[in-house]
């Protein structure tokens, strides 16, 4: 190969060194908990696929700009759910400095500009299984006539 042709080549490749799917990669560990609850159930769903953990645990997820969908089940617990937000990351930003429009299209591209909190808490209620409390019983009536001597 000659001088010029790694010259291409380099040029090319030089605005690729920054972009985020490089640097950062497309997946990510994310650890969820549901608190006070242990042993919880709980599926990830984002656009990209749907991921499943036991707490406390990791899942790998593929980054995405769109939310991440959590939902956990535990018997003695109500269902829980939360909508997790994907979050822009600066690495893309990394190509804009160094006039890669190729790497903001390939980040944009594979979700890698995005990312999610390392750590997803989900919080658990207790199931309450005793029934509703009844309604007040009501009060007793007293009568506004005198009481009549009985015979």
């Amino acid at each position: 190969m000659n001088f010029k042709g790694i010259g291409l080549l380099g040029l090319f490749l030089l605005p690729l060194g920054g972009c985020a799917s490089i640097v950062e990669g497309t997946t990510e560990t994310v650890a969820v908990t549901t608190p006070p609850a242990e042993g919880a159930k709980c599926v990830l769903k984002s656009s990209e696929g749907t991921y499943y953990v036991m707490t406390p645990g990791n899942a790998l997820v593929h980054k995405t700009k769109n939310d991440l969908n959590v939902e956990c089940d535990k018997d003695g617990f109500q269902h829980a759910s939360l909508k997790v937000p994907a979050k822009f990351g600066a690495a893309t930003l990394g190509n804009v400095l160094a006039g890669g429009i190729i790497g903001v299209g390939v980040d944009a591209a594979t979700g890698a500009n995005y990312s999610y909190p390392n750590a997803i808490s989900v919080p658990m209620t207790a199931a309450t299984d005793a029934p509703a409390p009844a309604a007040p019983a009501p009060a007793a009536v007293s009568s506004t006539e005198p009481s009549k001597p009985t015979s």
